[in-house]
């Protein structure tokens, strides 16, 4: 299994008042924290979908010396987190070699390193399945889905990820976790405060 990353990074962070990818998180801001991370676990190619307009990010993953070839502009981000993961899916910049493409939040850096490596390893073992970890029974992100689901993802009718995965549960293979990061929000400034304090030390 050779997997490939999409960070999704064109929201409007509305809530938050500034990027949210761009808050600080330990030695990095959470977007760096993330790409760090998938690095570290052997992504194939870890690519960013950014809004088109969006300076701010795309002088972060200058300053973080992501490769420009992979960064994905979406020129519609109004159409919200599908329409970001349908552009993904339409590039044509995908390394050949890929098997398997993870879809992860952009603003979820609070997840452990740990639960990122199991879901991996997970995906590993059940390769012919969509796999996504589970808090309390509910599936979660981030999500890993094969070569044929991902590339079904372009021209998709679904209204959002949930429907798509709803439409082929049977090949949904679930790994258990107790990571509370999985079941934590980073929405507002009071938001982040919590998530400093619970889940890591600046």
């Amino acid at each position: 299994m050779n997997f490939a990353v999409v960070i999704l990074a064109a929201g409007a962070s509305q809530r938050m008042g500034r990027s949210k990818l761009l808050l600080r998180w330990r030695d990095t801001t959470a977007l760096g924290h993330i790409r760090k991370n998938w690095d570290s676990l052997g992504s194939l190619q870890t690519c960013v979908v950014h809004a088109a307009s969006d300076a701010t990010v795309s002088a972060e993953l200058d300053r973080l010396g992501h490769p420009a070839g992979n960064r994905i502009s979406n020129s519609t981000p109004e159409t919200g987190m599908f329409g970001s993961i349908q552009c993904a899916a339409r590039w044509k910049g995908w390394n050949p070699d890929a098997t398997h493409w993870l879809v992860t939040l952009g603003d979820q850096p609070q997840i452990r390193w740990e639960t990122l490596r199991s879901l991996v390893q997970h995906a590993f073992v059940h390769s012919d399945n969509i796999c996504q970890p589970s808090f309390n029974n509910r599936p979660k992100h981030p999500v890993i889905l094969p070569r044929d689901s991902f590339l079904e993802l372009a021209d998709s009718n679904a209204t959002d990820l949930k429907t798509f995965l709803a439409e082929r549960s049977h090949r949904i293979a679930l790994m258990d976790s107790s990571d509370p990061g999985l079941d934590f929000d980073l929405d507002t400034p009071a938001d982040y405060q919590e998530a400093l304090r619970r889940f890591t030390e600046i």
